[in-house]
């Protein structure tokens, strides 16, 4: 399990570029799976879609180069990942990726603005952000899920999880004891736990994904 960082550019990863453009490398490793994973979601479909902690805005970037159908939205809360967001989002010059706007999802009351007043998101996209955060975060995104997704839309967790309260590998509990040490408020999910919060906000899980490096992305949709 690679090392897990709340801010990038920080905790030995690499230095921010000139224009305050951040590299995760995580997000080499991880961008083709995640994509794989989602495609098959988001193929055909118009509309928008938030991404909820985009980090260093390099999912959305590509993410929204392969889906020029699609309006990303990227998010965070964190001061050098919206520098790093609109420098990623000016270098790749694309119609379909928006302005990051700030959102922080321990407000209970979080919301995203789209460009009619009322819009409804084809779909949510969330990369290892509940296992850093405390469970409050993962209840608001989870109610804001229910809130702003149309019907049939799809909400995309990606990250490490227990399942039925086991870590699915030796490393992921290492990590999780790390993640527990740092902040007794974070740590590894359970998938029951994410899928029982779901229900309560009118979301289905759909399919639970298996990706490289132990982690999981279970897919909700809301019906």
């Amino acid at each position: 399990m690679s090392k897990f960082a709340i801010e990038f550019g920080k905790d030995g990863l690499p230095p921010p570029q000139s224009d305050g453009r951040l590299d995760a490398p995580a997000y080499h490793r991880n961008h083709d799976a995640i994509w794989a994973a989602m495609a098959g979601f988001l193929d055909g479909k118009t509309g928008d879609v938030l991404e909820l902690g985009s980090g260093t805005g390099q999912h959305v970037v590509t993410f929204a180069q392969k889906t020029p159908a699609l309006t990303w939205w990227p998010s965070d809360v964190t001061a050098s990942h919206l520098t790093s967001i609109a420098a990623w989002r000016r270098e790749a010059g694309l119609a379909n990726v928006r302005e990051a706007q700030r959102i922080d999802l321990m407000d209970d009351a979080w919301a995203w603005r789209g460009d009619n007043a009322g819009d409804k998101l084809t779909g949510i996209m969330c990369i290892n952000v509940i296992h850093i955060s405390p469970w409050h975060v993962a209840e608001n995104l989870m109610a804001g899920a229910g809130r702003h997704l149309r019907d049939g839309g799809t909400l995309f967790m990606y990250g490490p999880y227990k399942r039925d309260g086991e870590h699915t590998a030796p490393s992921n509990a290492a990590f999780d004891a790390s993640l527990r040490a740092r902040d007794p408020q974070w740590g590894v999910r359970d998938v029951a736990d994410v899928t029982a919060l779901a229900k309560e906000n009118g979301l289905t899980l759909i399919k639970l994904a298996e990706m490289p490096a132990n982690n999981l992305m279970p897919i909700f949709q809301r019906r």
